[in-house]
């Protein structure tokens, strides 16, 4: 294994854990902290896939989701986040970022930005609507009955000014649309370090 592809599972990891116990926080009325360090993730996937392939991304996601969601269930364990948000976390971890690869690939001889943003913008749709509803949508209670999320179906205006929506529906789009601007702010970092990966 490359020292690249060693650095990617572990940020892809530390990334997974962490999310997974600050998307348990709140951080204003309708937004969760987790939504400011998940979205990195697809930048770890789509660096790796830049310099490696997407052969090496999937290792990269397969090996993150493997050692984030130990973590996540070690830490359910000792009440850290409950199984159902691990449940959550893997499900919309593993189809968000084997998409991102698939779609990064298809898109990689393209302008530079296509791939990164188109890639990102999809995965982080089908992470969102897969995490929240998993995690917090009454329908699901059945994957953990002891599990007490019934702060997340109260009734709030949408965003806190929109129709009335159960609290998990404002967190999900409110998640969405950090993850999108978080997509566009990281071209940044993603084209310095194409660059630099072009020039080794």
């Amino acid at each position: 294994m490359t020292r690249g592809l060693a650095l990617g599972i572990l940020a892809m990891t530390a990334i997974v854990a962490a999310s997974n116990i600050l998307v348990q926080h709140l951080l204003g009325d309708w937004l969760t902290w987790g939504a400011m360090s998940y979205p990195f993730a697809f930048l770890v996937t789509d660096l790796t896939n830049r310099a490696y392939g997407a052969t090496a991304a999937r290792k990269v996601v397969a090996a993150g989701f493997v050692a984030g969601i130990a973590c996540s269930f070690i830490a359910a364990a000792f009440d850290a986040t409950t199984f159902r948000i691990a449940l959550a976390s893997g499900l919309a971890f593993l189809a968000a970022q084997m998409l991102d690869v698939s779609v990064f690939d298809r898109l990689r001889a393209g302008s530079w930005w296509r791939a990164p943003l188109a890639s990102s913008l999809i995965g982080s749709a089908v992470d969102t609507g897969l995490f929240f509803s998993v995690a917090f949508a009454g329908s699901f209670t059945f994957l953990d009955p002891a599990d007490d999320v019934s702060w997340a179906g109260e009734a709030i205006p949408l965003l806190g000014m929109g129709p009335a929506a159960p609290l998990w529906v404002s967190l999900a789009v409110a998640d969405f649309g950090v993850k999108l601007a978080l997509a566009l702010i990281a071209l940044a970092p993603f084209r310095a370090a194409s660059r630099r990966i072009a020039a080794a």
